[in-house]
């Protein structure tokens, strides 16, 4: 069976609410009943002792001591009588002093001086009273005693009167109870049942809802909670939806970039089988094959770098290396490409720097950026710098190329990223993966790597280096 949760709230609170009431209600009676009794006790008490003192000061003449009592308490419906030893009452009868019954268990309490105290009596007379027996010693001897009794009918009375305004204000504290339980229980649920919206709209999809939140309470460090986690999963969301258009993008380039240099490849084994290609064209035709068989093997390494890379599967080994020579043997490698477009490239060197990194990820984080400016550069100039800034290693690539429009600049980090829209064929870099890779290199030398451009007046590219 189903049970609203806002009836589970109201139930609970009203079940604690009404045991808590019935016992303070139990309890409350029985403290005004006992305090009831005690007042009366002590009343008689307090009576029994002053007639007791005054007939120590007038022994001899007991009556007009008793009878002025007796028109006070009889007054009071209280009734007393005087007893000495022997059980024998001292005042007149006519005062209606009540019969001495005492049992012998009492009897001796009374004769050892202690005083003898019943609040609700209803065996020894005709009706129930309140019942105090006092001894009445002289020098220490027991030679009578008093005993005094009040009917407890007045007392029930007065009790029965307070339960009853008890009872009205009980009903009336339940009634205001049930109300502010019940608004208590609606505000509580609301606020559930607006996470329960909110985690249904997100089931759906929507990861832009929101909900109430507080420091209240656990309910409102809940919503905090649930407000994080939307807006960690609507990143999520985003994210992997440039995943998805990344991968699309992935496949479109290596779609494009394996297609072609296959079908060369496919175009030319073909002719050689069919004899399509006269004698004089074959080596030219065999020299394409290993070209494009090259760039095959490169986008494939490049790729594989790139895995080996973001999954942390590539060791450095730091050593300290002097600049100067790892600078030239750049230029001596990629000097004849640079030659084809035209360029020159040249050191500006410290001859003291020294860098602190792995040797072979030192020059290919070099080459893939110097390939970089090269393929951007034409009829231009290169300049491979190198300088020490306190504990680190500044090295500067810059070119006089067509430079990086500004609004790309941060993409061209992005995996298969190419600045080059239209394809056109180049014979380094073309596949987007090498500044990619550079940046995760330069991160694993916890280094720091920046691009300075401005579309059509070059590119600079610096790295920072920690030395240790």
């Amino acid at each position: 069976m189903k049970v609203k949760y806002i009836y589970q709230q109201f139930l609970s609170h009203i079940s604690i609410i009404i045991v808590a009431f019935l016992i303070l209600s139990l309890v409350f009676t029985q403290y005004v009943e006992t305090l009831v009794y005690k007042n009366k006790t002590e009343e008689l008490i307090s009576y029994g002792e002053n007639i007791l003192r005054d007939l120590d000061r007038g022994a001899e003449l007991p009556d007009p001591v008793i009878n002025q009592y007796a028109r006070v308490l009889f007054g009071r419906d209280i009734q007393f009588s005087v007893f000495d030893e022997n059980i024998q009452l001292l005042n007149p009868i006519r005062w209606r002093g009540p019969a001495i019954e005492l049992t012998e268990n009492e009897w001796s309490q009374l004769t050892n001086g202690d005083p003898i105290v019943k609040n609700y009596d209803l065996q020894r007379f005709d009706r129930a009273v309140t019942l105090v027996v006092l001894p009445y010693l002289d020098q220490g001897r027991f030679i009578g005693g008093i005993l005094l009794t009040s009917p407890i009918s007045g007392t029930r009375e007065m009790i029965a009167e307070i339960n009853k305004y008890l009872f009205y204000t009980v009903l009336i504290a339940l009634a205001v109870s049930f109300l502010l339980s019940w608004l208590l229980s609606r505000i509580h649920v609301n606020r559930i049942k607006k996470l329960q919206e909110a985690t249904s709209a997100v089931s759906s999809g929507d990861y832009t809802v929101k909900v109430p939140t507080s420091d209240f309470d656990e309910i409102g460090e809940l919503a905090n909670d649930f407000n994080s986690m939307v807006s960690k999963l609507h990143e999520s969301k985003a994210e992997i939806e440039n995943l998805e258009n990344r991968r699309r993008q992935f496949m479109s380039d290596v779609s494009h970039e394996l297609r072609t240099p296959l079908t060369t490849i496919s175009g030319i084994i073909e002719g050689f089988k069919s004899d399509m290609i006269p004698e004089a064209e074959k080596e030219r035709g065999i020299n394409l094959v290993s070209k494009e068989t090259r760039r095959l093997i490169r986008l494939v390494n490049e790729n594989l770098d790139y895995d080996k890379i973001r999954s942390n599967q590539v060791q450095l080994f730091k050593e300290a290396i002097e600049l100067v020579e790892v600078l030239e043997i750049i230029q001596d490698q990629l000097g004849f490409q640079a030659e084809e477009r035209n360029n020159n490239i040249e050191i500006e060197a410290e001859e003291s720097a020294i860098v602190q990194a792995d040797y072979d990820r030192l020059v290919q984080i070099l080459i893939n950026i110097t390939k970089n400016s090269i393929q951007f550069t034409e009829n231009g100039r290169i300049w491979l710098r190198g300088r020490m800034d306190g504990t680190s290693t500044v090295i500067e690539i810059e070119d006089t190329g067509i430079g990086i429009d500004p609004a790309e600049i941060e993409q061209i980090w992005h995996r298969f990223y190419k600045a080059d829209i239209s394809r056109t064929s180049n014979p380094f870099g073309e596949f987007g993966l090498g500044l990619s890779i550079v940046k995760q290199l330069v991160q694993m030398h916890d280094g720091k790597i920046s691009v300075e451009s401005k579309h059509g007046k070059g590119t600079k590219f610096v790295i920072e280096l920690p030395f240790r």
